[in-house]
């Protein structure tokens, strides 16, 4: 029993409490696989940047002399069928994936998003309208939607670009507009309401903000589904066209040769395997280092 009246207080009876940053770093870094994500994707970004350096051979240049030669210090995975190399087309796809990846996410994050929030504000038939509309899209499966799209607008970057930020777009706007209709009701937006703040003002500076955490999680998930989607759409040939380098149409061309030549194949599939595994590890991170209930807390 402590004396002079002072009240001992047990150090563990209450959380201990951190500042955002120190706990979502903790948190965030704390497992080795979302640091292996991390560089992964690190390393993905810088191939992309500086393709040209770390490319050994020109990824176009067909040398017909060449075709279908094994792995060897000229060519260390070896050549493709018409004698392009296939390291230095590996290398080049990482700009297409990722040129893809986050302008298809870009697109349908910026829109779903949007509607989501008109949605989710102001309710009523503005929501019913606009619900509608994304429950039509989500009626149909994410692939084959983009399939769909690619296939009518045809191939190329950009068409394939257009058809996967439309088909993503509805998990947006879901997601969106569940998290607008539960902030709305808040006693900080109530009191904005109160003081006659305008409806722009509180969508955008007082509840958008609030909603980003989920959907930040959402974004980097999504990014290694785009990439594994376009790489899906295009080993079906209706993607990127040849002879643009990209990971799917790569997968494609070598199944033809998997007896033979089996790294024409399996080299841009692990690619797509490892940069899909690294988003989805860094989601799974980001997840629990935004998740409200463990804010403030070690």
């Amino acid at each position: 029993m402590p004396s002079d009246g002072i009240i001992a207080v047990d150090s563990q009876s209450a959380p201990v409490r951190v500042g955002e940053w120190r706990r979502f770093t903790r948190v965030f870094l704390g497992r080795g696989l979302v640091i292996f994500g991390f560089l992964v994707i690190l390393l993905l970004v810088l191939t992309a940047i500086f393709a040209p350096f770390f490319a050994p051979h020109d990824p176009y240049t067909i040398d017909l002399d060449s075709r279908l030669a094994k792995p060897s210090a000229t060519h260390w995975l070896g050549t493709d069928s018409v004698g392009r190399d296939t390291l230095s087309r590996v290398i080049f796809g990482t700009r297409t994936s990722l040129l893809v990846g986050l302008v298809a996410i870009g697109i349908a994050a910026s829109i779903g998003m949007t509607l989501g929030l008109v949605a989710g504000f102001y309710g009523g038939w503005v929501y019913s309208v606009i619900m509608r509309v994304v429950d039509a899209i989500m009626a149909f499966p994410m692939i084959l939607l983009a399939m769909v799209i690619a296939a009518l607008l045809g191939g190329g970057i950009v068409n394939v670009i257009i058809a996967l930020g439309v088909s993503m777009m509805p998990s947006y706007a879901r997601l969106m507009s569940a998290q607008v209709m539960s902030i709305k009701q808040t006693d900080y937006v109530m009191a904005e309401r109160s003081l006659g703040s305008s409806n722009m003002r509180i969508m955008f500076q007082h509840i958008a903000p609030n909603c980003l955490p989920p959907l930040i999680v959402l974004v980097t998930m999504m990014l290694g589904a785009t990439i594994l989607a376009e790489a899906g759409l295009s080993f079906l040939g209706v993607g990127i066209e040849p002879p643009t380098a990209a990971w799917g149409a790569m997968v494609s061309e070598g199944r033809e040769y998997l007896l033979s030549d089996p790294v024409l194949s399996i080299a841009p599939g692990a690619a797509i395997m490892l940069v899909v595994f690294a988003f989805n590890m860094i989601g799974d991170g980001l997840r629990d280092a935004l998740d409200p209930r463990l804010r403030g807390i070690i």
